[in-house]
């Protein structure tokens, strides 16, 4: 019996879009049978408990397989990557067990991990399974990890010391080191030297499956398949196959109950409410949150916004349980009874997707996690870009200057957002006759396009899989 076995990075936004790329998959060729490396997760970022039994409830083809736990050494970098990076170099003993205990039963035709779990290509080596990378963000920052090597070999000092702008291939326009993903900012950082094993052993890999689609963004998908990206050895070749996004709510629904928010949606004017969110683990500070609030208060827009508690000292990002957030003392007093005409102020976490489908959400303030891209994208609901942590400033410039989907949300120097601003783009986004809005709404067509018979998407899992079984 043939099986594909998937590994995801065990955070439930990179394990939702590798289930679809096993849905995906099995749709298309149901006979082949879907195995999924569970390794118990780093850090806490949201559970998989829910959407696992969900999956396995009504996926009988796909399997879950829990990896045993692995003791973490201590680490004085302060970027939660290192962990999971951590974990899965680790975890290769008990890859080993679990492929070779899948092998006695089913043979093996591809061994698919995420792109933090690179560590284990030398394992699908070892047992002579062909080994994939699955990419579950944006063309732009896998074109700009690819690259990451010969900007390493350019220069012997860490990028946060160069004042220097940096070309990515197939990027629109050179972008400030600032501009990259944190851990890749400090040479000296464990999180950095993770990073370029993974950017080095990438193109080693049997094939590089990409979680997004040709007309989104086609500048960086031509230049890594024209070889841009690694200039100094072959490319291989790329699947891009996306969007792959959840298309309907599970997990965290409790019984059959209709969220609030969802309720209060249906009493909404069509595409009158912008809809703030920012992630499984983006957190703001209590002055933060007051500046957004005066600002949505001000743009008198209507409004359903995601509050969660501000980090903590000693965590930055949402990477530990966080109780349930008192509004009273976060927000400015009164502002909840001022605007309850018009807003709806959500604690900590609200059914994303169908909300963006909502015919009463008209524009999306996000962090720019490409999951939520993708789903604002699909849903047809333009953006106004906030990003974060991790690749949400390359996300933000393609989706901004390239594909021009987005407006941006402009920071101090400092990273801080003014009332000002918020009222600002809230209005800018929320008006009717923007041509945001109508890219946006061919880009929604463009996805579908791609899913079809004969599109992008279709054609590149269909070689994908040939590729299988030559």
């Amino acid at each position: 019996m043939a099986a594909i076995v998937l590994y995801p990075t065990p955070v439930i936004g990179h394990l939702i879009s590798m289930v679809e790329l096993g849905k995906l998959i099995l749709t298309h060729h149901p006979s082949l049978n879907i195995h999924i490396l569970i390794a118990p997760a780093p850090y806490n970022a949201g559970s998989t408990a829910p959407y696992i039994a969900s999956v396995s409830s009504t996926i009988p083809s796909i399997t879950f397989h829990n990896l045993p736990s692995v003791t973490l050494p201590p680490t004085t970098s302060s970027h939660h990557e290192t962990l999971t990076f951590e974990l899965i170099r680790l975890n290769n003993p008990n890859v080993h067990q679990s492929l070779l205990s899948i092998s006695k039963t089913h043979h093996i035709q591809a061994f698919i991990m995420d792109a933090f779990c690179t560590y284990a290509l030398s394992v699908a080596s070892e047992l002579k399974i062909a080994g994939y990378i699955f990419f579950t963000t944006s063309a732009i920052t896998l074109s700009y990890l690819l690259y990451h090597p010969t900007i390493h070999k350019n220069t012997t000092k860490s990028l946060k010391d160069l004042n220097t702008l940096f070309e990515i291939p197939g990027g629109v326009a050179p972008i400030p080191s600032s501009d990259l993903p944190k851990p890749l900012l400090d040479r000296n950082d464990k999180a950095y030297e993770f990073f370029l094993d993974s950017s080095i052993a990438m193109p080693k890999s049997a094939g590089i499956i990409v979680n997004t689609f040709e007309s989104l963004e086609p500048r960086a998908i031509q230049a890594i398949s024209d070889g841009l990206s690694v200039p100094d050895g072959p490319t291989p070749p790329i699947y891009c196959t996306g969007p792959l996004i959840v298309t309907k709510r599970s997990g965290h629904d409790e019984g059959n109950a209709v969220p609030e928010c969802l309720t209060w949606l249906d009493l909404q004017p069509s595409q009158s409410v912008v809809f703030l969110c920012f992630g499984s683990l983006g957190l703001f500070s209590i002055e933060q949150l007051k500046e957004i609030a005066i600002g949505l208060e001000k743009s008198g827009q209507r409004f359903l916004w995601v509050v969660r508690n501000p980090p903590s000292e000693k965590h930055s990002l949402a990477v530990s349980t966080q109780p349930e957030p008192d509004l009273d003392s976060l927000l400015p007093k009164g502002f909840l009874d001022r605007t309850k005409e018009r807003g709806l102020v959500v604690k900590s976490w609200a059914p994303q997707v169908a909300v963006l489908n909502h015919n009463s959400v008209g524009g999306f303030v996000t962090h720019c996690g490409w999951n939520s891209v993708l789903e604002a994208v699909c849903a047809g609901v333009p953006m106004v870009a906030w990003p974060l942590y991790a690749e949400q400033k390359l996300n933000k410039q393609e989706l901004v200057e390239d594909v021009k989907i987005a407006l941006p949300m402009n920071k101090s120097e400092d990273g801080f957002v003014s009332a000002t601003e918020v009222e600002k783009r809230v209005r800018e986004l929320m008006e009717r006759d923007n041509s945001i809005r109508e890219k946006t709404l061919a880009m929604k067509d463009g996805a579908k396009a791609a899913l079809s018979e004969g599109g992008s998407s279709r054609v590149a899992l269909t070689k994908l899989v040939e590729s299988w079984s030559t």
